[in-house]
């Protein structure tokens, strides 16, 4: 029953990505709009959810929270190593070449956080797998929470593995593996048990991937060369999306 259930979100997935892919002439425009959702998945879902999970308090901070501020240090480190910025405004925005063709440095964050959602994608299929063990009811609402944003992962998956580059097969290779995640959490949340002791930390520390990749690359990107008060609106917009659906899921 899980993993038919998981099938729902395969297909939510899939119709994000499509989403994100079918809208690039509004390019900053998918941009603000991700950055949105990506805010609010951490705001309003994901460091609620992974405070919850946990108590544990090493050196007094909650264990979530340990790993929030190691990811987002995680994709500056990544950030840094690879020489992505050089601390000038107009690199945000693809280089253009004589010939007409935009053109960006690829980077590892993009692609990094990409596979963070993927992963993420497999502990919502891992919570399925885990609540119709608890019992058919518990099961089918904790699918519905899943199913209500994996259309947002799958945004947000094909705009980060987008960002700074040209091709898409990343993006569609990681558009896959996050629709079919959950899937594959499903069936194995039906055989095996994670402890939230684990969960809670991963969940922070994807939150910071999460916000470090939105307000260092996403929304600076958005904003570089395009209309500022529409972005913002699309930002705003993304946001509240988000708000309204954990709202509904709770």
């Amino acid at each position: 029953m899980a993993v038919l259930v998981s099938l729902i979100a395969f297909l939510m997935t899939l119709a994000g990505g499509l989403a994100a892919m079918r809208v690039r002439d509004n390019r900053h425009l998918v941009l603000g709009l991700a950055g949105g959702l990506m805010l609010g998945v951490v705001a309003f879902d994901l460091i609620p959810e992974s405070l919850e999970m946990t108590r544990h308090r090493p050196l007094g901070v909650p264990a979530p929270m340990i790993g929030f501020a190691a990811g987002f240090l995680l994709l500056h480190v990544v950030e840094q190593a690879v020489a992505i910025h050089r601390a000038h405004e107009h690199e945000y925005a693809p280089h253009v070449h004589a010939h007409g063709h935009a053109h960006a440095p690829a980077g590892p964050a993009g692609l990094l956080a990409a596979s963070a959602l993927v992963a993420h994608s497999l502990v919502d299929g891992l919570s399925i797998g885990l609540a119709f063990q608890s019992g058919t009811e518990v099961g089918i609402f904790v699918a519905l929470a899943v199913v209500a944003h994996d259309f947002a992962d799958g945004f947000n998956t094909v705009t980060a593995a987008s960002l700074n580059r040209g091709d898409r097969r990343p993006a569609v290779l990681l558009l896959l593996a996050d629709a079919t995640a959950p899937i594959a959490g499903a069936a194995l949340g039906t055989l095996a048990q994670v402890p939230d002791a684990v969960l809670g930390p991963y969940l922070g520390l994807f939150a910071g991937v999460l916000l470090y990749l939105s307000a260092a690359e996403i929304l600076p990107e958005a904003h570089s060369v395009h209309p500022r008060v529409m972005t913002l609106g699309a930002t705003g917009l993304g946001l509240t999306a988000v708000l309204f659906i954990v709202g509904l899921a709770h």
